[in-house]
């Protein structure tokens, strides 16, 4: 009986942190680039199910393996492409395909697929609040004008005479499964490797792929998981308290 305490409450914990990851989907549905957690639950420390005899308890038969506990077992990154906003936007850019744009922040290189870029007072492409924009060698990209074109290679360009400013850094990794994304929304960590394949398109920014009807979905699915577990701990607690105090009587 008082496994079912283990089972109950190890439900509202991982329920708890459930509704934490699907917050966080819901605020960023309108952060250009932002790709969606998905938390996924297992089983912890199984455990096998012994009957002995009534008399001789060193005879024990197997009836199964059992688990007390649900818990959080991680937390994945989906890199699902996210639809196009056609903004006109000078500095917004879109990536399809593989890759990330380069950001040098004050914690280092980082990566994102936030393409919503702006230029500081010194005419430097910037993610605000982050960084300055990376080039195709590592290094910032200055822009002197703001009568730019850029191709689907990444390549910016002046209207004048088309004169080749700066191309835009786009890299990838072998594992997307191996970075890291900081409170920012930027990734680190896992090996680079070159980028192929990608398109940019100027004058986009690539959505949230995170949806709303399937967040407020899971977020209900997930708070009545809770609220159900919450009324069996209740019930067991009543049928514990009965058997402590009025079969123990007997």
């Amino acid at each position: 009986m008082y496994q079912g305490f283990y089972n109950l409450t190890s439900g509202m914990l991982t329920q708890n942190r459930n509704l934490n990851v699907i917050s966080n989907n819901m605020v960023n549905i309108q952060t250009a680039g932002y790709k969606r957690d998905k938390m996924v639950s297992s089983t912890f420390e199984e455990e096998m199910l012994y009957r002995t005899g009534r008399y001789n308890k060193n005879i024990k038969e197997e009836l199964g393996v059992t688990s007390k506990i649900k818990t959080a077992e991680q937390t994945y990154v989906n890199y699902e492409q996210g639809s196009f906003d056609t903004t006109g936007g000078i500095y917004d850019f879109a990536l399809s395909g593989k890759g990330f744009f380069c950001v040098d922040t004050d914690q280092g290189v980082r990566y994102t697929r936030n393409g919503s870029f702006h230029v500081d007072e010194e005419g430097y492409l910037v993610l605000p609040g982050q960084g300055r924009v990376l080039d195709a060698n590592r290094q910032p990209i200055q822009l002197p004008t703001d009568n730019i074109y850029v191709d689907a290679d990444g390549g910016i360009f002046t209207m004048e005479n088309r004169n080749q400013l700066a191309t835009l850094g786009i890299f990838a990794f072998q594992d997307n499964g191996a970075l890291v994304r900081n409170d920012h929304g930027l990734f680190t960590g896992g090996q680079l490797q070159e980028s192929t394949g990608y398109v940019i398109h100027h004058g986009m920014v690539e959505r949230s792929n995170s949806n709303m009807v399937h967040e407020m979905v899971a977020m209900m699915g997930a708070q009545r998981a809770i609220q159900s577990a919450a009324e069996m701990s209740k019930i067991y607690d009543q049928v514990i308290t009965k058997d402590t105090t009025e079969l123990g009587r007997l």
